[in-house]
């Protein structure tokens, strides 16, 4: 597949996993699809904010060491937002607290704009942007796509102009399916949507396409859903169709859900 430019625009966060695993890692939506991508040998670029502390130094540090571009990194006066994530038996996670810190208030500036309008594509995590990052990437023209299962607030939500919408509906098909058309009916060209064990599906104008997971021994399920966006939009941007590009999605989520947090790293004590 050719290597594409990648930017992706949003939230990260120290993923703090409570008792008894005691660990923390970096993570958040739009970190981890970053790493993913940048993995998966693309150009990424993260456009997103940090503290000037500790943990913002850690978060750029491996941004750079899994070979994401911070040039429109933001370094601000403040902290770098946490989670607190317990995990069950099963490896399934719970947010039990969130700080958003400087990531509350992150929005690109102008120059953050010029270079994004002219990326191969644009993805969105969780932002508090009332939706100016998606409708100002798709005024300029350039593909984009954003994950609305992350951002529970109404106002920085919309799918008008979106060629991807992504979205988690658990494990109902029957949701799955409604999701998806009403991702079409307000303006998305293609609606993705994750089904936890039953898989997932895509749905796009006549094209219709959905697979079953990969079989893996889950350790932690954090971050598969980013994983499964950066594996989709590996295949799927570099012109794969849409049963390839589910296929690569449930790949890069299975693998991540054989380690703690959203990429391999190391851990560090809570």
């Amino acid at each position: 597949m050719s290597r594409l430019r990648f930017a992706v625009v949003g939230d990260n966060c120290v993923d703090r996993f409570q008792p008894p695993v005691g660990q923390s890692l970096i993570g958040g939506n739009a970190i981890n699809v970053a790493v993913q991508l940048a993995l998966l040998g693309h150009e990424t670029y993260y456009f997103g904010a940090v503290g000037r502390d500790v943990d913002g130094d850690r978060t750029r540090d491996l941004l750079v060491s899994n070979g994401v571009r911070i040039d429109y990194l933001q370094m601000l006066p403040g902290q770098t937002a946490y989670t607190n994530i317990d995990i069950t038996e099963n490896g399934d996670r719970i947010f039990a607290f969130e700080e958003f810190g400087v990531c509350a208030d992150y929005i690109p500036n102008e120059a953050d704009f010029a270079a994004l309008t002219g990326m191969d594509h644009v993805h969105v995590g969780w932002v508090a942007d009332g939706g100016l990052v998606r409708r100002r990437v798709a005024e300029a023209g350039t593909s984009i796509s954003q994950d609305l299962s992350v951002n529970n607030d109404p106002i920085h939500l919309g799918v008008e102009g979106l060629r991807i919408a992504f979205g988690s509906a658990g494990e109902d098909r029957r949701k799955a399916e409604m999701m998806m058309q009403g991702y079409l009916a307000n303006g998305a060209k293609l609606a993705v949507v994750t089904r936890g064990g039953e898989g997932s599906a895509a749905l796009g104008g006549r094209e219709h396409a959905e697979t079953g997971i990969t079989p893996v021994d889950v350790i932690d399920t954090t971050g598969a859903g980013d994983s499964f966006i950066a594996g989709f939009l590996h295949a799927y941007v570099s012109g794969g169709d849409l049963e390839t590009s589910l296929v690569s999605g449930r790949q890069c989520a299975a693998r991540t859900c054989g380690h703690f947090g959203g990429f391999p790293q190391e851990p560090q004590p809570l």
